[in-house]
């Protein structure tokens, strides 16, 4: 169990310090499943009207509510290994 334990405070680090993830990936593999039109209520891609609002809230509370869940939206998004400079790069790609 030691042997485990160190070998998690080893490794966490070095996976949590990973380099932010090519944000349209990302998108492909774990938000288009309800921002592409599925949602009527999850702002799409390039919808700047929609995400206008959104954006004006502010970056932070715009992480706090994919990290947490927000309304229709699960915790993570669905993406379980995305870290908050993802989930900025994402909400910046998906603005745009």
């Amino acid at each position: 169990m030691t042997k485990w334990l160190l070998v998690t405070v080893v490794l966490v680090p070095f996976f949590s310090a990973q380099a932010t993830q090519d944000p349209e990936a990302l998108y492909n593999r774990a938000c288009a499943a309800c921002h592409a039109g599925q949602l009527p209520q999850a702002p799409k891609p390039g919808d700047r009207a929609a995400w206008e609002p959104r954006l004006a809230r502010g970056m932070e509370t715009l992480v706090v509510h994919v990290t947490q869940g927000f309304k229709a939206m699960p915790p993570r998004g669905l993406c379980m290994d995305c870290s908050a400079e993802d989930y900025r790069a994402i909400i910046q790609w998906m603005s745009r």
